[in-house]
């Protein structure tokens, strides 16, 4: 092999986590090397099968025996830019407050729009990027970011701005939605047409244009949006040629899963009190289930998603972390696995395809997600025995190294 042909980065020695659909538990492989190339994967599979000299193949090359390297780890739904944070209602709800009280008292979203609106962008930039830092110190090498914390022209672009932002600070790929549909803005109150249309008509074509919005998304909820507003805003969203996804079915079923199913969603995200018909029409048009088990223990929610349903009907599982001020405050996607193990009885490869491969399809990309040649060289390295391992501890440090399209991460 001649200097210029050979490879950037060889790790050897290790287990690879490919999550290739191959047979094999977690798509694994023992005593095995993956190596790249720029920024795409070149090689992964086992040592007998490099074909030649590890040092006559790449121009660096690093033992690490007694890991396991597993795709990046890709975080799906978060609201991760947003000013201030709410721990008074965490107080409130362990005195008893539900979520739909403090919503209606003025807490909840609102709250964190008065914050997130009063931030100018540099502001917003610095209180998210610890935030950020913690996701990629966990093993996360993409993440999605959504805004719906503005609720006005101004502060939604200011926070896709910072979104974007965060990516270029920390070499990531950040992937964009835009929740304008989040909750009615204190000023709408008895004007939701109003609002609604400002957001159809107005926030949501202007952004788009500017290339800050890669997907569309929407709270169909009693506290939030109805499922004839939530189509209005798809319908536009399918006109501009975006992709949707929804906060679906966390509080009560109000048909929002098949919804986006019929619109050929990306995901439907939560899912608690999802319908049998809604799970089959998701199945139907390969809509992901993004599972959030943050929000479920931070709220003390009692009705897991119906997880032997998606299970049976061959419905895609994510875990994300929904990481946000109010009903998630989770900087682990490691943790958000854990607790879907624990939580909606998730088997530890199920946890990790859903942070991984599937997570990749709930944000509609196809080039990362698994460890095989032409895929992303988007990897992370944990000093972990057994892949389990990355479920079962709760907290502290498995990562070892993670890398992004070929360039190690450095926080």
């Amino acid at each position: 092999m001649t200097d210029d042909a050979r490879w950037d980065h060889l790790l050897v020695d290790v287990g690879l986590a490919t999550m290739r659909d191959d047979g094999a538990p977690y798509g694994a492989i023992g005593n095995a090397a993956i190596g790249w190339r720029d920024d795409r994967i070149v090689f992964a599979g086992p040592m007998a099968d490099l074909p030649g000299a590890p040092h006559a193949l790449a121009h660096h090359v690093a033992s690490l025996p007694g890991t396991w390297v597993t795709p990046g780890l890709i975080d799906c739904h978060t609201h991760l830019v947003f000013g201030g944070d709410r721990a008074e209602e965490f107080e409130l709800r362990l005195e008893g407050a539900t979520y739909e009280e403090i919503a209606r008292a003025g807490g909840g979203i609102v709250s964190s729009v008065r914050a997130t609106r009063a931030a100018g962008e540099d502001e917003l930039l610095r209180q998210s990027l610890p935030r950020a830092k913690a996701l990629l110190a966990d093993g996360v090498t993409t993440l999605e970011i959504k805004s719906g914390y503005g609720l006005e022209p101004e502060a939604e672009r200011r926070m896709l701005r910072v979104a974007r932002r965060l990516g270029e600070v920390l070499g990531v790929d950040v992937r964009t939605s835009f929740l304008g549909l989040h909750a009615l803005p204190p000023e709408y109150a008895g004007r939701r047409d109003d609002y609604v249309a400002l957001v159809c008509d107005i926030m949501l074509p202007s952004l788009a244009d500017e290339e800050l919005v890669d997907a569309v998304d929407a709270f169909c909820e009693g506290i939030g949006f109805t499922h004839a507003e939530t189509q209005r805003l798809f319908d536009k969203a399918t006109a501009l040629g975006l992709p949707v996804k929804l906060h679906a079915e966390q509080l009560s079923d109000l048909g929002g899963a098949a919804l986006v199913a019929r619109y050929g969603g990306l995901s439907a995200d939560h899912l608690e009190w999802t319908s049998p018909d809604a799970v089959r029409a998701m199945a139907a048009a390969g809509t992901v289930a993004v599972l959030l088990p943050g929000a479920y223990y931070a709220l003390r929610d009692t009705r897991p998603p119906p997880v032997d349903a998606f299970r049976e009907h061959g419905v895609a599982m994510a875990v994300a972390t929904d990481l946000n001020p109010g009903t998630s405050p989770l900087l682990s996607l490691r943790l958000a696995m854990g607790m879907a193990c624990t939580l909606f009885r998730l088997t530890p490869e199920e946890a990790l395809r859903g942070a991984t491969v599937n997570a990749a399809r709930a944000l509609g990309l196809t080039d990362r997600g698994t460890l095989a040649p032409g895929q992303r060289a988007d990897l992370a390295v944990w000093n972990v025995r057994h892949l389990a391992e990355l479920c079962y501890w709760i907290g502290g440090s498995l990562l070892r190294e993670s890398w992004v399209a070929g360039e190690r991460v450095v926080l």
